[in-house]
């Protein structure tokens, strides 16, 4: 026990005495050397501890006796403290064989053995004598404990895990709705960071909606509104750098055209001569096959055209090798799906795309199945014939598509549609979706970009649920936290009950699909929450709510009590239970809030993530703040258990 405080008091030394070398340091070097020692800290916190500690003397510097109990008041959690001594013989010292029992039994790490246990120690313990002996000290084990491997998300799920080599329709592919647009829909800018973000958080489909510009140059905006222009080649050289950095998968371009054939001549001749290889323009190995979509696995680092077209796919190959620049053919509303979502769900100011008549007749809006007449698209043949997997059709009901309907042609639906859809013919909708790729999209009236809760259109199979990456909110939460899953890749791989064409599963009847879960999780506590907008200090009185997300019967929600003003290391030790009849369509989410009064609370943090994605034993959760920026120094402590 002498040797070992001899050891942790010669590495602290080691590491600190150099800032101290010329007497005290400040807060400034305070900082400094807790950034030196890798300790994540947040300064309101921080200051605080500070203060209390100069506070027992005058002056603003500290020695460095001062120094080692910021660090302790800090970094030596009690909660971990109470772990470390329960499987340490002496209290100072863990040994590879108790540590091993600590993930055998704390942490359901039943695959652990001496080698797992050995490879923590290398990586974590500080002290190189202790490592040296096989040995982890608390200071090892607090960095064990914080690190990414007690995440309560598991490590397997972080990388590519699932099959890859299924059909495009069987997987849940992360799609982004108006990425051009960074605020509203009616006076916001349109900007190249909507794609660059939207690439980088591994969005899989990318939504351009495209109108005639000057000088033959096409421009991306949301049509008939003040929202600002950019040019359709800016666009495409954006995503040609930023398409396969988050992901290897496809990528998907939904084009919402509405370009004269002149201009979507230019659209080609762009896509081909800046994507180059990357733009798949026939299908794979040459063949067509009619009956079965290629696979993410198959399609890597392949871009597709998702748009209309003219024709059937062999008609396409045949043109190959001739030269038809300047040719174009039409199409009646009849023939294809009409991407012009402001026209769905009831949008009357664009119903007749023309710029004259835009806002003036709101009251005589005519009803989506009564349109008057046949809206006729003209549609460059060079364009179409870059469309191969992903044809636009318009979606007339579930019994025409089963009837008439290519495994190759995708339907949009707007979210009001769908909604109606999902509550009246659900199992006719799942039946759908497992052989046709589905894109959910908000209604025209969400003018401020708001989303929708994409977990109802999940549960249905719909494979590009839509949203506006740009607002944040639980939606986009619930968007980013399902993506998490495998590898954060953008393609999920559907439940087997929402790829099996002859399912009897739906949302409200589960059936014999259920596979209950009884899951039980104690909230023990939070370490340097954010505090909250109302404090001049470090304070705040945090709650916790836990919130399951699912098929009707899964939802629900548990509050934790309110710990009073404080931020720094609220304690509750509450257990909280669900019962979960789909854990593969459910998501949980912790929400951190500050009570402001007893009818307002103030966001702090959010962590969501796929109930199968859960890790069991004693677990860190990390937080996010409003944005989806990760709030480095915050995090929740939890013990999590199911079977």
């Amino acid at each position: 026990k002498i040797f070992l405080n001899l050891m942790s008091h010669t590495w602290f030394w080691n590491i600190i005495q150099n800032d101290f070398k010329t007497g005290n340091i400040d807060f400034e070097g305070c900082m400094r050397l807790l950034e030196k020692m890798q300790i994540n800290f947040d300064e309101d916190h921080l200051k605080h501890i500070f203060k209390k500690t100069i506070d027992k003397h005058s002056g603003d510097i500290i020695s460095m006796d001062d120094f080692k109990a910021i660090y302790r008041a800090l970094v030596h959690r009690p909660e971990f403290e109470e772990l470390f001594k329960a499987y340490s013989m002496d209290g100072n010292i863990l040994p590879n064989s108790q540590l091993l029992k600590f993930l055998a039994k704390e942490q359901f790490q039943t695959e652990a053995n001496e080698t797992t246990a050995l490879e923590i120690i290398m990586k974590y313990e500080p002290i190189d004598e202790v490592r040296k002996k096989k040995q982890m000290s608390f200071e090892g084990f607090i960095r064990y404990m914080n690190s990414e491997e007690c995440s309560i998300f598991k490590s397997q799920h972080k990388s590519v895990y699932q099959d890859m080599n299924q059909p495009l329709c069987d997987y849940f592919i992360s799609s982004s709705h108006n990425t051009y647009l960074i605020a509203d829909q009616l006076m916001g800018p349109s900007h190249l960071w909507g794609y660059t973000s939207a690439l980088l958080k591994g969005c899989r489909c990318l939504e351009i909606d495209c109108w005639d510009g000057n000088n033959n140059e096409p421009i991306v905006y949301h049509g008939h509104t003040l929202t600002s222009k950019i040019p359709f080649r800016s666009v495409i050289r954006v995503i040609d750098k930023y398409a396969f950095m988050s992901s290897a998968y496809p990528l998907v371009l939904s084009l919402e055209n509405h370009c004269s054939p002149k201009q979507q001549e230019v659209m080609a001749e762009c896509l081909k001569s800046i994507l180059g290889d990357k733009l798949l323009s026939t299908p794979i190995g040459g063949e067509v096959d009619m009956t079965r979509l290629p696979s993410p696995e198959a399609l890597k680092f392949k871009v597709l055209v998702k748009n209309k077209k003219v024709g059937t796919l062999e008609q396409s190959l045949m043109r190959m090798d001739d030269d038809y620049r300047g040719e174009a053919e039409e199409l009646s509303d009849s023939d294809f799906q009409s991407d012009d979502e402001d026209a769905d769900d009831m949008m009357p100011l664009q119903r007749t795309r023309s710029p004259t008549k835009r806002k003036g007749d709101r009251k005589s809006s005519i009803p989506p199945q009564k349109k008057p007449k046949v809206k006729r698209t003209k549609i460059a043949l060079v364009l179409s014939d870059l469309v191969v997997y992903t044809k636009s059709q318009k979606f007339v009901s579930f019994e025409h598509s089963q009837q008439h309907q290519q495994c190759y042609e995708n339907n949009s639906i707007g979210e009001s549609q769908a909604r109606k859809l999902a509550k009246i013919s659900a199992k006719e909708f799942i039946s759908h979706t497992t052989r046709f790729i589905t894109r959910i999209y908000p209604k025209g009236t969400r003018m401020s970009s708001s989303n929708y809760n994409p977990v109802e259109f999940w549960n249905v199979g719909c494979q590009m649920v839509a949203l506006n990456f740009q607002t944040p909110g639980t939606q986009m939460e619930l968007q980013d936290g399902k993506f998490l899953d495998n590898g954060g890749c953008g393609y999920v791989l559907k439940p087997a009950f929402l790829r099996d064409r002859n399912t009897t599963f739906t949302p409200r009847n589960v059936g014999a699909h259920s596979k209950p879960m009884s899951l039980s999780i104690r909230l023990i506590s939070g370490h340097q929450l954010p505090p909250s907008g109302l404090s001049k200090t470090n304070k705040a009185d945090p709650m916790v709510q836990i919130e399951i997300y699912g098929v009707p019967e899964d939802q629900a929600r548990k509050k934790s009590s309110v710990i009073k003003s404080n931020a720094l290391c609220p304690k509750w030790n509450e257990t909280f239970s669900f019962n979960i009849q789909v854990p593969e369509l459910a998501m949980i989410r912790f929400c951190v809030e500050d009570e402001v009064s007893l009818v307002s609370n103030e966001f702090l943090g959010q962590y969501t993530l796929p109930v199968t994605s859960l890790n069991t034993g004693y677990r860190n959760i990390p937080l996010l703040s409003k944005d989806g920026i990760k709030l480095e120094s915050a995090s929740l402590f939890a013990h999590i258990w199911y079977y």
